[in-house]
């Protein structure tokens, strides 16, 4: 892999546990805003939109199943961050909506959040 890869959660999902509801994960779509907002760094990274059930293929090819949570940045090939929370197999990953927003920062110039 040679990009970034960013993993958000499609919206409008439903889970069984609420029946009749319709749902968004709130830190996809903050970090959906700030591509958006951003559309030339955006295209810097690779981003997949995936459905909500579990098990998740697309992410657990790249860093196992037990990190299937999502918001997920997995960085490039041979690429380590201060920001990341973890590793498989060598590759690095960030599972936090906060390091993501820093990670894009610093690896793709996105501005930073203002305090």
């Amino acid at each position: 892999m040679t990009r970034d890869h960013l993993f958000l959660l499609r919206p409008g999902f439903v889970d069984p546990a609420y029946p009749g509801q319709n749902f968004y994960c709130w830190h996809c779509a903050l970090i959906e805003g700030v591509l958006a907002s951003f559309p030339d760094l955006a295209n810097k990274i690779d981003v997949e939109r995936i459905a909500w059930p579990r098990p998740r293929q697309a992410v657990i090819d790249l860093v196992g199943e037990e990190n299937q949570s999502l918001p997920l940045l997995v960085l490039a090939d041979g690429v380590t961050s201060p920001h990341q929370t973890g590793s498989h197999r060598g590759r690095a990953f960030i599972a936090d909506k906060d390091k993501i927003l820093a990670a894009l920062t610093e690896r793709h110039c996105f501005p930073d959040p203002h305090p």
